[in-house]
């Protein structure tokens, strides 16, 4: 789904005003949702979550989460509901066999730092965390469902859009109204910079919510193999624009642009669009990870898969010392 641009926008629009019965409905159902109680499967559940639809920069905090407890000396298990894959789960991601068609995009990613599991039922598969050994439940999405009790929950704002216009869908990009999911969260990470932050961290700080920023960070070494180059920049993710502004803040020339859904299944058809697109500018074809793995395996886009790059980025938080303190305080309040 792509999302519609009068949601990011601060102003009413007669399309937001239309569709606000129907997002009252929504709200409604999503707020009791809320507030269905969870439960606990003898193993600290750590949330990384967003309060609207569309990319903030979720699977990166998530993984910086991972890398902070693996540090500490954890045993955290990524839980995801893999979402755009086949296989129903509970099972274990095996980035060697599986592909995104069979477990999602996002899970292969999370898979390379730690073991993954997918589930479409969250409880089900935080049992088969636990009996893998995990000493910490990391759960990239899922803030909005009630199956389990988090421990830890941060929810996950892009800077520059924020929570757009305040309204739950379809008049709005929020998943939940506002006020609903802060009174069920611990804490906020706004990533990047823009005019979405301030609005959503006075929201945080006012419901008593830690506050954290972060950046992404592009990879140095893809950047100074692209020094002098052109290229064509494609990405089928949450917010294209963010991933666009990345390679300008990074001084990467992309005169052509292409966006594209989140979790875009690419065609043979938009392969060979590509492709020929690259070959009459000279570009060099640049996307991101999530896009480049959901490449593996399919055959259509086979020479797209072969030619394309992808630029890795990393969550860089702000205050590292303050965050980890916070996060594994909280843990250990779980554990005890």
């Amino acid at each position: 789904m792509r999302a519609p641009a009068f949601w990011w926008r601060e102003e009413r629009t007669i399309a937001s005003t239309l569709a606000a019965p129907a997002a009252a409905v929504y709200g409604a159902i999503a707020t009791a949702r809320l507030k269905r109680p969870g439960e606990r499967v003898g193993v600290p559940v750590v949330c990384v979550g967003n309060p609207t639809l569309g990319g903030a920069g979720k699977t990166p905090t998530a993984l910086a989460v991972v890398k902070l407890l693996i540090a500490a000396g954890e045993r955290p298990v990524l839980l995801s509901r893999g979402y755009g894959g086949a296989l129903a789960g509970p099972l274990a991601v095996d980035p060697r066999r599986h592909r995104a068609d069979d477990v999602g995009d996002e899970p292969l990613l999370l898979a390379r730092v730690a073991p993954t599991i997918i589930a479409r039922d969250r409880l089900a598969g935080a049992r088969a965390a636990r009996d893998a050994a995990a000493s910490v439940i990391v759960m990239d999405d899922g803030f909005q469902n009630p199956a389990l009790v988090k421990d830890v929950a941060i929810l996950v704002v892009d800077g520059r859009r924020g929570i757009g216009n305040g309204r739950v869908i379809p008049a709005g990009p929020l998943r939940a109204p506002l006020a609903r999911q802060l009174e069920r969260a611990h804490a906020m990470m706004i990533v990047g910079e823009g005019p979405g932050a301030a609005l959503a961290a006075n929201a945080a700080q006012a419901h008593g919510l830690a506050l954290f920023r972060a950046h992404l960070e592009p990879d140095a070494n893809a950047i100074a193999a692209l020094k002098g180059r052109q290229v064509l920049a494609f990405a089928g993710i949450g917010d294209p624009e963010k991933f666009f502004a990345t390679l300008a803040a990074a001084g990467i020339d992309a005169p052509v642009r292409r966006g594209y859904a989140d979790h875009h299944r690419y065609s043979a058809f938009d392969a060979a669009a590509l492709l020929a697109e690259a070959r009459r500018g000279d570009l060099i074809l640049l996307t991101t990870e999530k896009d480049l793995v959901r490449f593996q395996g399919n055959r259509a886009v086979g020479e797209l898969s072969a030619r394309a790059r992808a630029l890795p980025v990393t969550l860089v938080l702000e205050a590292p010392q303050i965050f980890g303190e916070f996060l594994l305080g909280r843990i250990k309040a779980r554990s005890i």
